[in-house]
């Protein structure tokens, strides 16, 4: 087992792992025992007792936070026409469309997100094997396979994340910056919190949310209290 740094160390002696700490309070001690030097990245995990390989238990969505995530996402918008105009106007870093695709084959990655038309993904469908393994193939179910290409792009500028349960069950989603004030960040995981348990399959059996914890980049995890369950 590799050995932890005294900066950890010293962070573990300030967490209570037998409790639960409020929202509130597991923000302000996140907070706290940060010790990365840059403007780290606050996420909360959540072990659900869902089934992923059960179509109708693959959770997955998006929702924007009410106060960003303190990233600006590039985003990538294949579109032709009036809807590649309409793109550029609403503030995509990137239009196109095989011209984009070629790029991407040659190994350009510069971007964030990626929005198609639903016209363009049998052109996007190319690079399946490419974007599908990052996490970056545009889904109808994430809002990023659409006619409505403006509020497609202005939701991922304002802050707008994707969740995903993984094959284990887990579901690991940003909720912003240590340099946010408290009360966004609560405001943010109350948001995920509140679609999370909406998204609770009708067939899921036994306590749906089994933990929630809340890290920074390098700190260690703090066990949340559970609510509105």
């Amino acid at each position: 087992m590799a050995k932890k740094s005294k900066k950890m160390q010293d962070a573990l002696k300030k967490v209570d792992a037998t409790k639960a700490y409020p929202v509130a309070e597991a923000v302000a001690l996140a907070k706290e025992i940060n010790f990365a030097k840059f403007d780290a990245t606050v996420e909360v995990a959540y072990k659900l007792s869902v089934d992923p390989k059960k179509a109708d238990q693959q959770i997955r969505g998006a929702v924007v936070l009410p106060n960003g995530t303190g990233k600006t996402q590039t985003v990538l918008v294949f579109a032709k026409g009036e809807k590649a105009k309409e793109a550029e106007a609403a503030g995509a870093d990137f239009v196109g469309d095989d011209d984009m695709v070629a790029k991407i084959q040659g190994g350009w990655f510069d971007f964030d997100v990626v929005v198609a038309t639903p016209d363009m993904m049998a052109t996007v469908g190319k690079l399946g094997r490419v974007l599908g393994p990052k996490g970056l193939m545009p889904n109808p179910k994430t809002g990023t396979v659409t006619m409505d290409v403006t509020k497609a792009v202005e939701e991922v500028k304002a802050g707008k994340v994707t969740y995903r349960v993984d094959k284990a069950g887990n579901v690991h989603v940003p909720i912003g910056k240590v340099s946010f004030d408290d009360a966004k960040l609560v405001e943010n995981f109350n948001t995920i919190n509140e679609t999370l348990v909406k998204a609770k399959p009708a067939t899921a059996k036994g306590q749906y949310i089994k933990n929630i914890s809340m890290t920074t980049t390098f700190g260690p995890g703090i066990h949340v209290e559970q609510t509105a369950i």
